[in-house]
């Protein structure tokens, strides 16, 4: 695992979206006593769970009333953090500071999710402030190598995990997904908008309709990030609902890129694996 950006500055600047990685993220801070402060966005950060934390309300295109909050509060350092579904043009309420940079705004959309994210973290370091990642402010929410379940992968799902990186990095060019599921060698299933809680759904169902024949615990859910996609943005996440996914479509586990993927509550995730007879295995990314 990285470790943390050796002049990393108090307070830190969390863009909060949804989900409880923001918040995880800032407990992490305030252990090793680095301040934050949440800038949350408006219908998509748990309302309740951010008022335990210093935080300020923005939407989603608003970059000059961002940049004065930011100042206002001494955040240099900032990290994007939580889930966001992607808005549509017509849904950003746009403010005169996002006006002075619409081109750049314009050309961060025309690309998947981490084209986005870096141009909008372009778009912000060109303001002077710093994008950093949860490598660089919360390194202990990363996934560590090895298995970590009583469950560990046999032969068939080591085979099914090779498989799964190397499509993963075949697909990277394209900005499509993050995740794949591998069956007996053969891919039935890759992450697209529905996200990864999506796919192994659609695997679930295929199942119950016949369409996957494979017996139940056999196949495996791997994630890893893009080949050459900047690690401060969009870093794959995986959480206790993560397993219950992996569970209802009858895979044998999970493989992720080890440093390189967030589990929201590691204690969680590994006592639901092992309660579902699952592994959960960090690989090299």
């Amino acid at each position: 695992m990285a470790a943390p950006a050796p002049d990393l500055t108090s307070p830190v600047g969390l863009i909060a979206g949804g989900g409880v990685l923001p918040f995880a993220v800032a407990d992490s801070l305030t252990t090793r006593g680095i301040a934050s402060v949440l800038f949350a966005l408006r219908g998509v950060c748990d309302a309740q769970k951010v008022e335990r934390f210093p935080h300020r309300w923005i939407s989603v295109g608003q970059f000059g009333h961002l940049t004065k909050l930011l100042r206002a509060e001494g955040c240099r350092d900032l990290v994007f953090i939580g889930t966001l579904t992607r808005p549509a043009l017509s849904e950003i309420r746009l403010d005169w500071g996002t006006l002075r940079v619409a081109r750049q705004v314009w050309a961060s959309f025309c690309g998947g999710d981490d084209h986005l994210l870096s141009g909008i973290g372009r778009i912000l370091e060109q303001d002077g402030f710093r994008m950093v990642g949860i490598r660089d402010v919360a390194p202990d929410l990363l996934m560590p190598a090895g298995c970590l379940t009583r469950v560990v992968p046999d032969a068939h799902a080591e085979a099914d995990i090779a498989r799964g990186r190397e499509v993963l990095r075949a697909m990277s060019p394209f900005d499509i997904g993050q995740a794949v599921v591998v069956i007996d060698n053969h891919v039935v299933g890759v992450e697209d908008i529905e996200g990864t809680d999506g796919l192994l759904a659609r695997i679930a169902r295929l199942r119950e309709q016949g369409r996957i024949r494979a017996a139940v615990g056999r196949g495996v859910l791997v994630k890893a990030p893009k080949s050459g996609q900047d690690l401060r943005f969009d870093l794959p996440t995986i959480g206790a609902t993560t397993i219950d996914g992996v569970r209802a479509a009858g895979l044998a586990g999970i493989a992720v890129a080890a440093g390189a993927t967030q589990v929201v509550d590691l204690q969680a995730v590994m006592a639901a694996a092992d309660a579902a007879g699952l592994f959960v295995t960090g690989v090299e990314a």
